[in-house]
C-alpha cells in the first residue's frame, strides 16, 4: 500500500479498532474519568504509551523471537495486574470520597496494565504486525492519531455523563472493577 492517504485512513480505522471495544483498559479509563477528566486522559496516555512500546517491540522482534510462545505467561501477568486494579477500583468505590491519585501513579498503573494486557499484546501480534508491513510509518501515525482522539474524547464523555447522573458514578466504578475481574478470570482460564 503506497498511497499515504489510504495508509492514514486504514491506520485511523485500526487505531479505533484497538481503542473503542470494551475491554480492561476502557474499564480503567471509565473508573478514572469519573473522578476527573485529567485522570481519565492520563490513564489513556499510559495505555497509549504501552501501545507504543508494544508496537515497537513486536515490530522489532518480529523475525527474532517466536512471540507466540509468550502467550501463557502474558495471560497470567495480565490476570494478576487486572485483579489488582479491579480490587483497588472496587475498594475505592466503597470509600466516601476516593482520594485522587497523583498523576505519576495514574499514568504508571495504566501503562502497567497496558503492557501486560493480553488483548493489547494479541492485537499488536496480529493486526498491528500484519498491517505494519503494508502501511509503514503513515499507518502507525493514523493508529496513534485515533488513540489520541479516543483518550481525550472518551474521558470527557464519561465525566460529563456521570455529572449528569451523579448517583450512577459509584455503580459505574464498581462495574468497571468487575469488568477487570472478569477479564482477569478470562485470561487465567486461557493460560490454564
Amino acid at each position: 500500500m503506497t498511497d499515504p492517504f489510504s495508509s492514514l485512513l486504514i491506520g485511523l480505522l485500526l487505531g479505533f479498532s484497538l481503542t473503542i471495544p470494551p475491554g480492561p483498559m476502557n474499564a480503567l479509563i471509565v473508573a478514572r474519568s469519573i473522578r476527573s477528566i485529567r485522570a481519565g486522559v492520563l490513564t489513556g496516555l499510559g495505555a497509549m504509551s504501552a501501545d507504543l512500546v508494544l508496537g515497537i517491540l513486536v515490530y522489532a522482534l518480529r523475525t527474532e523471537v517466536d512471540l507466540h510462545s509468550f502467550v501463557r505467561p502474558i495471560d497470567v501477568l495480565g490476570a494478576i495486574a487486572m485483579s489488582y486494579l479491579g480490587w483497588r477500583i472496587i475498594a475505592g468505590a466503597r470509600a466516601p470520597a476516593p482520594a485522587p491519585l497523583d498523576p505519576a501513579t495514574t499514568f504508571s498503573q495504566a501503562f502497567g496494565v497496558g503492557v501486560t494486557n493480553p488483548l493489547q499484546i494479541l492485537w499488536w501480534l496480529t493486526a498491528g504486525l500484519a498491517f505494519a508491513y503494508l502501511g509503514g510509518i503513515v499507518l502507525f501515525a493514523g493508529i496513534f492519531a485515533a488513540i489520541a482522539v479516543w483518550i481525550v474524547v472518551f474521558p470527557i464523555a464519561v465525566h460529563a455523563g456521570t455529572r449528569r447522573f451523579p448517583r450512577a458514578d459509584r455503580w459505574i466504578t464498581i462495574g468497571s472493577g468487575l469488568v477487570l475481574f472478569g477479564f482477569a478470570a478470562y485470561f487465567l482460564v486461557q493460560a490454564l
